[in-house]
């Protein structure tokens, strides 16, 4: 039967992500004789580009490569890469859920040519998989294609048009269109070229409008589906384009619009890569009957009717309303009763997209924090969980939809039913802060944060208070809800969080090294390598033909015993000798990888050194060892880390120098001290079995991490051939650093350090060999002092210093009560006296006191008691606390009609510096102003007559 892009075919999105990958595997290099090669999706982490917040798009993986700095063993290869858009510049965030096609986390489809094909056979390529029967076969008459236009530096772009020509596109159907949307540039400088994208008539019941337009007046009938991108020029820093030698292509189809094509629908949401998540989601927020994953989009029909849900998305992107689904048989249906409305459908929407976004980053890494990417991933997770909240859902549901992802995803990603456990729990206990958040917001909602939009966005944006709350609690309270106030806010912290992510263009790799041929490093072997020949000199960025006596700068030599900095391992250090192999013509401070294959060696210089001169490589041998020792044992530490914590414990970082080494690694707790010294214990066995360290070179990727078991780290990048480090049974990782010929040479590692680095990753700290040995020396001294003071005893002198201090500050805590209650009787009694000091304000009886070297704890029991004492009143007290002003007011339940304790507070807090609210019969506040603590109470009777 056929659907509505003509197909006789029905593709599933898994079937057609595997289609368009098989399909390029099988158009070969006449020259190779190699088909496309298949290449994983790369981390939503990019490796080494700080101008990425997320991986979004296919190319960032293979962007050294297009930029120069990298050579692969294959020139065309093909990808389905996993991509984020939700910060920095390319944000959707917002529009997810009120549109058909905006995403968080999406999928692009992609193929790419590294100088090999070019824009003849990309164009060939791409017709024939969307239109043959064999594969895609999507009605021709259907497709629409644009060219670039041309502009006063680039010519339009004929070769392209005749080549769709070629492959039977009419002419009627190519466009021409400017550079904004056909001409394509990576950055300010640097690989840069006009591309050609393809449209899909959805038909005029997709249409914005209901009326039928040509081509170009309707962006949601006419769909773009696929972009090809022609990389031939180079732009240089003052804007000139150099043809490139070798044009590459570049191509992104996003799988979840072709799957809205090839599955007869109008909004990506109603495909199978959404509608079994969505189900889910009504399942776990509304109660609804679980719907079978295996359903399918057609039993879902279209409703085209809008509601008006975001102000910042056109009318004509909303997504059809409303889209909930039940389980009917074996298939998915809507059911109009169970959310009638569309922001109930959009919710289902929303926290089905979130759900993915969330379990994909969190699982290659990223966790939830207040700076950078972790600050996105928190705002994704608590987006979704305010729309469950707004269907209803309080408790936490979205660790839930972390199974439905993995249970729909892992086939295409069989990373996710390793981690899923992991982020299930990571996703969990930030659902339970967020409760306890919004729980702190309330406490800090009051009538003037609703007047203010400025104060209503810090609650937003701190404590993730629900906008609609608030409106709601405005509307409630008879106030206008400043919303003008809210966006200038919002736009402010937008624009401040833009600024505050440091990546910028990433420029080309410099010529100085990009022309470079590779340094043939022969450290794995060698500590010193004769005869080098010096390839370039660069002093601050700049190439130079010699570096002269002390001057400072970096060496690049055509072979090199120096490892450079990578893999967590930190560069060697050493020394350049003379041709002669007598004199010190440079001290090496430190080795780099400026580009891929080219070492740089960071240089102080003690006699002129020239381009073609001849140099020794003498690496520092101790330092080497030391280095090696600690790297070793970081390799033993993640093992009995996985061993003792559990299999989730993944590396997210590492350090490794002749000093200590630093790990971090993905848990959602602290670890206790007993599992620290299991942990150590553990290692130190590893370290007295002496086991050798196996190096295993040249290893294909695929047998590295699928026979051997070979762990692939996190934000490192490999190759298509890798180095596999395996100690016995117990530890195998794909490592490109130096390590010991056998644990034993690590001597012993003791642990000195653990702690949070941010939510869900932990931070351990060792030293080994002879720091280790000074680490003990240094623990013995303190052991013998601890004797000493606490005295002959059967336990350990550590355990005997814990008990001692323990019973001192048994004993402080109960001098402690003993002058709290001193205190506390001595004001009770004096302010006692007092209540017959209250004065009349209006009929109500008000009683205002100054009661320092009070703490806050104790104010309220004497408000409390105060109150019982007035019988019906209001009480005023003041303190200064540590340099600070208190304020509590408390008015009894009788007059909390009359006047509330939060307007009286804050307005006397205004008179100290300070803010405050609270509930209608109690409320605090702070200030700075201590001095006016006398004159802000002597007021307080003012302010009570004023408000009654």
């Amino acid at each position: 039967m056929t659907n509505r892009s003509g197909s006789q075919r029905s593709f599933s999105g898994a079937q057609i992500r595997e289609d368009f990958l098989r399909f390029f595997e099988g158009k070969v290099s006449p020259v190779s004789g190699a088909g496309h090669r298949r290449v994983h999706s790369s981390s939503l982490v990019p490796v080494n580009d700080p101008t990425l917040l997320f991986t979004n798009a296919g190319m960032n993986q293979f962007k050294d490569v297009f930029l120069g700095a990298e050579k692969r063993d294959y020139t065309r290869a093909t990808t389905s890469q996993k991509c984020v858009r939700a910060g920095g510049k390319h944000n959707d965030l917002e529009n997810v859920g009120f549109t058909r096609r905006h995403h968080t986390f999406f999928e692009m489809l992609g193929n790419f040519s590294f100088g090999d094909y070019f824009k003849k056979d990309a164009i060939a390529y791409a017709w024939e998989l969307l239109t043959s029967p064999e594969w895609f076969g999507i009605d021709k008459e259907k497709l629409y294609v644009t060219i670039f236009e041309g502009d006063a530096a680039v010519p339009r772009d004929q070769e392209a048009c005749q080549f769709w020509l070629d492959v039977g596109v009419p002419a009627e159907r190519i466009f021409e269109l400017g550079a904004k949307d056909n001409f394509w540039q990576m950055g300010d400088t640097g690989p840069c070229g006009p591309c050609s994208e393809i449209y899909f008539d959805l038909g005029v019941e997709a249409s914005e409008t209901g009326a039928d337009v040509p081509f170009g007046q309707d962006d949601q009938r006419y769909m773009e589906i696929w972009n090809l991108v022609f990389m031939q020029f180079d732009r240089s820093s003052d804007g000139v384009l150099t043809p490139l030698p070798k044009p590459s292509i570049d191509t992104g189809m996003g799988l979840e619009r072709v799957a809205c094509v090839l599955q007869g629908v109008v909004s990506n949401y109603q495909t199978d890569l959404f509608t079994p998540l969505i189900a889910r989601a009504a399942q776990l927020c509304l109660g609804a009957p679980d719907a079978s994953t295996n359903a399918r989009h057609s039993d879902i029909s279209d409703n085209a009717h809008h509601s008006d849900l975001s102000t910042n998305v056109r009318h004509s992107e909303r997504s059809e309303e409303p889209l909930y689904l039940a389980s009917a048989g074996n298939n998915l249906t809507l059911d109009q009763a169970a959310v009638s409305d569309a922001k109930g459908a959009a919710s289902l929407r929303i926290i089905a997209d979130h759900a993915r976004a969330a379990t994909f980053l969190i699982s290659d890494g990223v966790n939830p924090s207040n700076e950078g990417r972790g600050y996105v991933l928190r705002k994704i997770l608590r987006r979704g969980i305010r729309h469950g909240r707004l269907l209803g859902q309080e408790r936490p549901f979205m660790y839930e939809m972390v199974k439905a992802v993995r249970d729909e995803m892992g086939v295409a990603y069989p990373e996710l039913k390793e981690t899923a456990e992991r982020v299930a729990k990571v996703v969990l206990a930030e659902e339970e802060q967020f409760a306890r958040t919004l729980e702190l917001g309330l406490k800090q909602m009051n009538e003037e944060t609703l007047r203010s939009g400025s104060l209503a966005f810090r609650l937003y944006e701190t404590f993730g208070m629900p906008l609609d709350f608030m409106v709601d609690a405005a509307r409630d309270a008879g106030i206008d809800f400043d919303h003008a106030g809210f966006e200038a806010a919002k736009e402010e912290e937008q624009a401040r969080a833009r600024a505050s992510w440091k990546g910028g263009s990433q420029k080309s790799a410099s010529p100085v090294y990009r022309e470079l041929a590779k340094t043939e490093f022969e450290g794995y072997s060698a500590l010193r390598v004769d005869g080098a020949r010096v390839l370039a000199l660069v002093k601050d960025g700049i190439g130079v033909p010699e570096l002269k006596g002390g001057e400072e700068g970096e060496v690049v030599l055509d072979a090199t015993s120096f490892y450079a900095d990578s893999g967590g391992q930190v560069g060697d250090m050493g020394w350049l000798y003379s041709g002669d192999h007598n004199l010190v013509v440079a001290e090496v401070k430190g080795c780099t990888k400026p580009v891929q294959g080219v070492f740089a060696h960071k240089v102080r210089v003690n006699q002129t050194i020239a381009v073609g001169d001849t140099v020794d490589t003498v690496v520092d041998a101790d330092n080497r060892r030391a280095t090696e020792r600690n790297h070793t044992g970081t390799h033993l530490l993640h093992a009995a880390l996985r061993e003792v914590l559990g299999k989730h414990v993944k590396q997210a970082g590492s350090l490794n120098d002749a000093t200590r080494l630093r790990f971090d690694f993905s848990h959602f707790t602290g670890v206790a001290e007993e599992e620290l010294r299991e942990v150590e214990t553990i290692v130190n066995t590893q370290v007295l079995a002496n086991t050798t360290v196996q190096t295993l070179v040249d290893v294909p990727i695929d047998v590295a991490v699928n026979e051997y078991g070979a762990m692939a780290l996190f934000g490192e990048k490999y190759g298509e051939r890798v180095r596999v480090v395996k100690i016995g049974d117990f530890s195998t990782e794909l490592c490109g650093g130096t390590h010991t010929g056998a644990t034993g040479e690590i001597g012993l590692i003791k642990l000195v350090g653990e702690g949070s680095v941010s939510s869900g990753i932990r931070r351990v700290e060792a030293i080994s060999g002879t720091g280790a040995l000074s680490e003990f020396r240094r623990d013995f001294d303190v052991a013998r002092v601890v004797g000493s003071m606490v005295g002959a005893n059967e336990a350990s002198p550590a355990d005997a210093l814990r008990a001692k201090i323990a019973a001192q500050e048994e004993e402080m805590k109960k001098l402690r009560r003993e002058l709290d209650a001193v205190r506390m009787k001595a004001v009770s009694s004096s302010v006692g006296d007092a209540v017959g000091s209250a004065v009349l304000v209006k009929d109500v009886k008000l009683l205002v006191q100054r009661v320092d070297g009070v703490e806050k704890g104790q104010m309220r029991e004497l408000v409390d008691q105060l109150r019982g004492k007035l019988g019906s009143g209001i009480v005023v007290l003041g303190a200064a606390v540590d340099g600070k002003v208190a304020l509590i007011v408390g008015v009894t339940k009788d007059l909390t009609g009359r006047v509330q304790a939060g307007k009286i507070v804050g307005a006397l807090a205004g008179l100290v510096g300070g803010k405050g609210g609270g509930r209608p019969d109690l409320a605090e506040a702070g200030g700075s102003d201590v001095g006016a603590l006398d004159g802000a109470l002597a007021k307080a009777a003012g302010v009570v007559e004023g408000l009654l």
